[in-house]
């Protein structure tokens, strides 16, 4: 029992980093702007909206915050015992699931965000795409360091969903597949 009261305090200190680098993801893209003139009169704003991965991400990175910062409340004021039987295996699925969903939904729009934010540092010359970070420079440095953000919290996620799997594996027997153990 001790050692399932460590391992939920754990999992709360690791979603609680997670959430922190999710939300500063989140703030270093949603108010990263620079304005630059381009000509006499034209004017262009660098923001997150001009790349439609890095608006995804804004959103994507809201919505695991915001299911982490629930998770841990949940946890806070209402600790799940084990005896509660097969409430509890209900309870462990569930949240080993919306976990693997939550680890695989932000990796993947860090992806995608990089992979855009790849072709703004670099351009493509077969679709004549140009460079754009070399006119906002201070807005693709802020982009790249709220990427490294994520990506540092798809990793803390992931340790937080090996914790959602131990925890709910530990109650099958290790001689038959998914056959409760007998207590």
């Amino acid at each position: 029992m001790v050692e399932m009261e460590k391992l939920q305090k754990q999992g709360v200190l690791l979603r609680i980093t997670a959430t922190a680098l999710l939300i500063l993801t989140l703030l270093l893209v949603r108010f990263n702007t620079q304005t630059k003139v381009l000509f006499l009169t034209l004017v262009k704003k660098a923001t997150y909206r001009d790349l439609d991965p890095l608006f995804v991400l804004v959103w994507v990175d809201l919505a695991a915050a915001a299911y982490n910062v629930v998770h841990v409340l949940i946890c806070f004021f209402f600790p799940i015992k084990e005896e509660l039987g097969t409430i509890y295996r209900s309870l462990a699925w569930a949240s080993y699931l919306v976990d693997q969903g939550v680890v695989y939904l932000v990796f993947a729009a860090n992806s995608a965000a990089t992979e855009a934010s790849l072709l703004a540092v670099k351009g493509s010359n077969s679709f004549q795409w140009m460079k754009v970070c070399n006119r906002f420079t201070r807005f693709c440095y802020q982009v790249g360091g709220a990427l490294f953000c994520g990506l540092l919290a798809s990793i803390v996620l992931a340790l937080v969903s090996s914790l959602s799997a131990y925890r709910l594996f530990r109650l099958y027997s290790t001689k038959q597949f998914l056959l409760l153990k007998k207590k």
